[in-house]
């Protein structure tokens, strides 16, 4: 059974075939600036070099089409035909209250996602798209999707309600409903596979960190809460994102720089974060070199964000009554070394022991805890794609 993965965005979509019967991926690819002059798509075959096809896409039919056929070509595809394609997965945001878990995707669903658009203004419209596309380009192959807030929705109501008035909730569904929830799921059952324990046998605080960050606490296989909010917004200082503030910065910034609404949303969003802080990047390469040059304020948003981390630690530790595993993912969880010795750094009085030769990684799956830590420590790349591919798979076979 052949899976075809896709992620739209409103001018990208990723893409994934995998082979669900090895779970060896057969080819990627990303198409961008759909819809804008330049368009691209670049096509990487298995153990092949990549393929880079430059030409006009002005919607998402247009590049599934496109994507259909770099995967069928004589030279570069990887199948025959599109018959091989068994289904698509596909990644979709926001499903709010509605779903709590991947589902088939019918006009029922399609109709109850569009509810949630106000929810995610910028990624369900254009994760419907990438839908439509694929209804068009391949007629009769089942499509599923998986929603980034499925597996958050086992939070308890103490967990995901916000101290305003009932009825913003009641009438805006105004809550917590968290997101990379494909990652938080794949690896916390990954790094229970990894120890050779049933997740329900273990409390798991995972930490998908990258530009985009968010925690979440996971005790026996359900999330009993976790960092990003209404919107990927809150939690942790990130890479543009500003994270948890003071509600009243946004009335006090309104007021004394004359801001509108939607501009104090720009900045919380997009100019805030480690680069906001550093005035640098939000890369964390960039501002590590800055740091080690001595740039005070790249030093300063580092430390926060290490800060912000050891902060959601300790408080989901508190929340599950302790913590037998910590994961690292993402981009910087997976890869920087130094940053993942500096969360870990004085955790001892929680059980937490590092062993620096261990963290001496990048990733691949890992324990970087020392053997006498009476917590456990795992590096755990994520593969939200695969997430995607098996849950599928299931819902196909099903």
């Amino acid at each position: 059974m052949k899976v075809l993965v896709i992620n739209a965005g409103s001018s990208s979509l990723k893409y994934k075939l995998i082979d669900m019967d090895t779970e060896c991926v057969m080819a990627k690819g990303l198409c961008e600036r759909i819809g804008i002059d330049g368009s691209k798509l670049t096509h990487t075959p298995e153990e092949r070099d990549k393929v880079v096809i430059e030409k006009d896409m002005p919607n998402h039919s247009v590049a599934i089409k496109l994507v259909l056929d770099a995967l069928t070509d004589k030279d570069h595809g990887v199948i025959a035909d599109m018959s091989e394609i068994s289904a698509v997965g596909h990644r979709l945001v926001h499903g709010g209250e509605f779903f709590s878990g991947s589902v088939l995707i019918t006009d029922e669903v399609k109709k109850a996602v569009e509810e949630c658009n106000p929810l995610a203004p910028l990624h369900n419209p254009a994760n419907l798209t990438g839908v439509a596309a694929c209804e068009e380009a391949m007629p009769g192959v089942p499509n599923v999707g998986v929603f980034d807030t499925a597996f958050h929705q086992t939070m308890p109501k103490k967990s995901y309600m916000y101290g305003i008035p009932y009825e913003y909730y009641e009438k805006y569904k105004v809550r917590k409903y968290g997101f990379h929830g494909t990652s938080h799921n794949y690896v916390s059952h990954k790094v229970a596979e990894l120890i050779g324990k049933p997740i329900e046998e273990l409390k798991i605080i995972t930490c998908h960190l990258g530009n985009g960050s968010s925690i979440a606490a996971i005790d026996g296989g359900k999330v009993l809460d976790t960092s990003m909010g209404l919107t990927p917004l809150d939690g942790l200082v990130m890479g543009t994102r500003s994270g948890s503030i003071d509600p009243a910065i946004i009335p006090f910034l309104a007021k004394n720089e004359g801001l509108t609404i939607s501009e104090i949303d720009s900045i919380l969003n997009k100019k805030s974060g480690v680069l906001g802080i550093s005035g640098v990047s939000s890369d964390f390469r960039d501002l590590s070199a800055a740091a080690d040059e001595g740039n005070e304020r790249a030093s300063l948003a580092l430390d926060m964000f290490v800060h912000s981390v050891q902060g959601y630690i300790g408080r989901y530790a508190s929340i599950m009554g302790g913590v037998d595993v910590i994961t690292f993912a993402g981009g910087v969880g997976e890869n920087d070394i130094a940053t993942r010795a500096k969360i870990l750094a004085g955790q001892e009085f929680m059980g937490v022991k590092i062993d620096e030769a261990k963290n001496n990684v990048r990733g691949v799956d890992a324990e970087i805890s020392a053997d006498d830590s009476k917590v456990r420590v795992f590096v755990v790349p994520t593969d939200e794609e695969l997430t995607i591919a098996r849950d599928t798979k299931r819902i196909i076979k099903g």
